[in-house]
């Protein structure tokens, strides 16, 4: 058996969804399954591509171009599925990021493949690959299987955790299919975040807010823990706040926000609606305060809280200083 992980990078370094869906091939090939990544990149890529043999990638297939530096949706497109009508792959796995869910149904579209999308279990009966992928905003759990020689899947981020391994790569050059100038999509500018503030969907700590705050006013006692807690801690925040214009949508977790699975996730005035769940109920540590004893957030939460967020966040904002000295 052999999977393709389509891997990303970004300004030269792999990205962390990159390592996420080479160790979901890797677990699912098995030990005597072979296990490709492919990465697509400018000059030099080929040296930080490397990295994913540490996470189990026996071929690790580079296409560096400038045309690569920024992004190019057809290019990606094109080069990845001639690389997949020429591998004889069992299936082939993107990541749920910007950049996959842009670049997968292309693939699927030019290779004629039904794609799985937002899945977060991948499994083996006997020669079938059983899918599973919430349905109904996370209310149900749907089990699928393609009927196709290969599966395209697109895994939902933050759920399958990198895994390291030992072992190397091997390194392959492969070409680019198509001219740059041929193609309909081109990527004139990218406009990157404010420097130095965090992804909410990378962060190992997110501080995440609701209407319970009661007012964008109030948002300055989420940043104070934010702060106390250091640089690794980033802001989040619930549809309701975003939908009413508090917060960017850039910090919205959730169904239709970023999918978080941090070592430590406080939620603050979130009612806990099944939308919000779905995007962080996969954290390591789930910290609820909140007014409403019957809220739906105490149900997945690891330490509840009954209180007024606007009392409560002073006294523990002070505490974590204490401890952190800052």
């Amino acid at each position: 058996m052999k999977i393709l992980a389509i891997a990303e990078q970004r300004a030269g370094s792999i990205r962390r969804i990159s390592e996420e869906v080479v160790s979901a091939a890797r677990t699912l090939a098995g030990p005597g399954g072979e296990v490709h990544a492919a990465v697509l990149g400018p000059a030099g890529t080929s040296a930080a591509a490397a990295a994913l043999g540490g996470f189990g990638a026996d071929v690790i297939h580079v296409a560096e171009s400038d045309e690569f530096a920024q992004s190019s949706p057809e290019g990606y497109a094109d080069t990845i599925a001639a690389l997949i009508g020429g591998g004889d792959y069992f299936a082939v796995i993107f990541g749920g990021s910007s950049l996959g869910k842009d670049i997968a149904p292309r693939v699927a579209a030019r290779l004629d493949l039904p794609l799985a999308s937002d899945v977060t279990a991948l499994a083996l009966d006997g020669d079938e690959l059983v899918i599973t992928r919430p349905v109904y905003a996370g209310r149900l759990f749907a089990q699928v299987t393609l009927n196709a020689p290969t599966r395209l899947v697109s895994l939902r981020p933050n759920v399958f955790r990198p895994e390291p391994r030992t072992g190397t790569g091997e390194v392959r050059q492969l070409a680019v299919s198509g001219a740059a100038p041929d193609r309909r999509v081109r990527v004139r500018e990218l406009k990157a975040a404010s420097a130095g503030k965090l992804d909410v969907g990378e962060a190992p700590i997110v501080v995440a807010g609701g209407r319970g705050m009661k007012d964008p006013a109030n948002w300055h006692l989420l940043e104070e823990l934010r702060a106390a807690l250091g640089s690794s801690c980033a802001l989040g925040a619930s549809r309701a706040v975003v939908d009413a214009g508090w917060r960017p949508h850039a910090e919205q977790v959730g169904q239709t926000g970023k999918t978080v699975s941090p070592q430590l996730y406080f939620a603050i005035g979130i009612s806990g609606a099944m939308q919000h769940l779905a995007g962080m109920r996969s954290a390591r540590t789930i910290v609820a305060i909140n007014r409403d004893p019957d809220a739906p957030i105490f149900k997945v939460a690891d330490y509840g809280l009954v209180g007024d967020a606007h009392e409560v966040l002073p006294r523990l904002t002070e505490e974590i200083r204490k401890v952190t000295g800052t």
